[in-house]
């Protein structure tokens, strides 16, 4: 009787099949995390002359290696055809300027190997980010898929009907996880310009904390991608677990370690509600695989959905506090006020654009048969997240406690394209274009506070901003561009950003929270003039270490680098936003099916 109840086990399991063009961004940062860690466990500290050429050849590698990858990604067979123009005396030319100037640059940077090594990786993996979104969803690669599900040769609008299985249907990438995984290897490569002058001056240099960013920015591409429930789940704690420990890095500062704890503690709570959550979901559905659970879906009505439901408030618990969503966001104020404010600016950018991605996948993709069910709970966040984000970020002190409650705020407007997205492609597109530009405002504004916090992070409150713009008149205006962005005003990415959120709402007939969203960014635009207000009317008092009289603060040139491309986007693209739009409407999610 027992045998008859039992399904036969099969004889032979096949192994899925992968792509390594596909896991190409994982495998780069990965091994840059593992090259790093090796050459640091083996040599310490390299001889200064030595260190010196090892970091100034960096640049011509990364170069050369971006090349090469970009090119074995592009290739069905590898090295087949690397490049046609390989040889030529224009090419031979053109490699040797670019290379040389690679090497000159990194040379006046002043920077150390284990700073432009992370970054070097990252402009490695965004090499083959940006082939593989070339090769695979432009030039029509898989036309012949395109054609057996659109009916059609031609390209489809929104890339629709083309994810491309990476590892069979557990993680594949498609315009979505491509642009979500390009914000995040720009963020390692932006922050860890930022960290390099900041461990130097608090006196806690080493490649930790570099290995741990790029190993944390893995998980954020595999919760991009995930396909799986269980993969998703593997790639948040692959995300989080680095950044517990890099927000307690500064051992030093009791700050530092308490907000390593707090984040910790409660990263864990939510990681429980989140397998909670997934284990329900597969009682109602009998599967953990996306596709199959978005198909059953499709083709099942649930009588009592009781335990879908619970399964699916279980995981809205678990990501809204990767997210920071209220009332999941107890954690952020202090965590944001006691870690080292690189590591704040990577939580800000590359984590909360991962959290919500994996919020667009599981809900608006996976769980669209259910979005009456969802929406209103996504709603009610939304609008929690707006108002106490705008109302308790203006009583503060701290700016790093204000900017904590703005990205509070912030992550309330992007719920709400959540919820847009759900009825309307628009709204998708609205939040990609908002987690784009709101990652390379914040790592901006975070890395103008850290040239300006001083050693041991100190110099962070409204009254420390005193006087910022008779002392650094250029490093002022940069903050307040930063910040006025930030508030939505006009010609910056900020506004494009709000714009496209709530066109989405009003698209979706979603016509209220539009309005509690733009009654929260006039709410907003007072903390940011508060702030501007200190920068350049506040006066710092006699005896303080910000008065007039007192050094001025310096900006290394890495920092300058990464807070000028982080400007250059913010102002850029908010002048002419036409190529981020396009990108954003690209990158519509989509499930692989095998």
């Amino acid at each position: 009787m027992l045998a008859q109840t039992v399904a036969p086990i099969p004889s032979e399991v096949v192994p899925p099949n992968y792509s390594l063009a596909g896991l190409s961004p994982l495998i780069v940062l990965a091994a840059g995390a593992l090259v790093l860690i090796m050459f640091r466990s083996v040599m310490k500290r390299l001889p200064e002359p030595v260190e010196r050429i090892a970091t100034i050849a960096v640049g011509p590698v990364t170069v050369a290696v971006a090349w090469v990858v970009a090119g074995l990604v592009g290739n069905a067979m590898p090295l087949t055809g690397l490049r046609s123009d390989i040889g030529t005396p224009a090419f031979v030319v053109l490699a040797a300027v670019v290379l040389a100037v690679a090497g000159l640059l990194v040379s006046t940077m002043r920077v150390r190997f284990d700073a432009i090594f992370t970054a070097g990786t990252a402009l490695v993996a965004l090499a083959a980010i940006a082939e593989l979104w070339r090769d695979h969803l432009w030039q029509g690669y898989y036309r012949a898929d395109w054609s057996a599900i659109a009916g059609t040769g031609d390209r489809p609008e929104g890339l629709a009907g083309n994810p491309v299985g990476a590892i069979g249907d557990q993680f594949s990438f498609d315009g979505f996880t491509l642009v979500v995984a390009g914000v995040i290897v720009s963020a390692v490569a932006l922050c860890a310009l930022l960290f390099d002058e900041y461990l130097r001056r608090e006196g806690i240099d080493g490649p930790e904390i570099y290995v741990l960013m790029m190993l944390s920015a893995a998980g954020g591409v595999v919760m991009a991608g995930a396909g799986d429930l269980i993969v998703l789940f593997l790639g948040l704690e692959t995300l989080s677990i680095p950044v517990y420990v890099m927000a307690a890095s500064h051992v030093r500062r009791s700050e530092s370690l308490e907000a390593g704890l707090k984040y910790f503690v409660l990263g864990a709570f939510s990681s429980a509600f989140l397998l909670y959550g997934m284990a329900l979901v597969y009682g109602a559905t009998g599967s953990l695989n996306l596709g199959e659970i978005q198909s059953y879906l499709a083709t099942v009505v649930i009588l009592d959905d009781a335990m879908l439901l619970a399964g699916l408030a279980m995981l809205l618990v678990g990501l809204g506090f990767k997210v920071a969503a209220v009332p999941f966001h107890a954690w952020t104020p202090d965590v944001y006020q006691g870690a080292p404010t690189p590591v704040v600016a990577f939580m800000a950018s590359a984590v909360k654009v991962a959290g919500f991605a994996a919020l667009v996948r599981v809900f608006v993709v996976t769980f669209g048969q259910y979005r009456l069910d969802w929406q209103p709970a996504i709603l009610a966040l939304a609008v929690l997240t707006l108002l106490v984000g705008a109302v308790l970020a203006i009583v503060q002190r701290d700016v790093k406690r204000m900017l904590a409650y703005s990205s509070i705020s912030h992550a309330g407007f992007i719920l709400v394209g959540v919820h847009a997205a759900a009825t309307t492609a628009r709204g998708t597109a609205a939040v990609v274009f908002y987690l784009a530009a709101y990652a390379f405002m914040v790592i901006g504004t975070f890395g103008v506070l850290t040239v300006v916090s001083g050693r041991g992070d100190r110099r962070t409150s409204l009254d420390d901003l005193n006087g910022l713009g008779a002392r650094r008149p250029v490093l002022a205006l940069v903050l307040t561009i930063f910040l006025l962005a930030q508030a939505g005003v006009p010609l910056t990415t900020g506004f494009v950003a709000k714009f496209e959120v709530i066109g989405a709402a009003v698209d979706a007939r979603s016509f209220w929270p539009a309005v509690v969203a733009m009654v929260s960014a006039v709410v907003s635009a007072f903390l940011y003039l508060r702030i501007v207000l200190s920068v350049y009317v506040g006066s710092p008092a006699e005896d303080s270490e910000t008065s007039a009289e007192a050094r001025p603060e310096r900006v290394h040139p890495a920092a300058s680098l990464a807070i000028g491309i982080a400007l250059a986007i913010t102002v850029g693209f908010g002048l002419f936003p036409g190529p981020i739009d396009r990108l954003a409407l690209e990158a519509i999610p989509q499930l692989f099916a095998i």
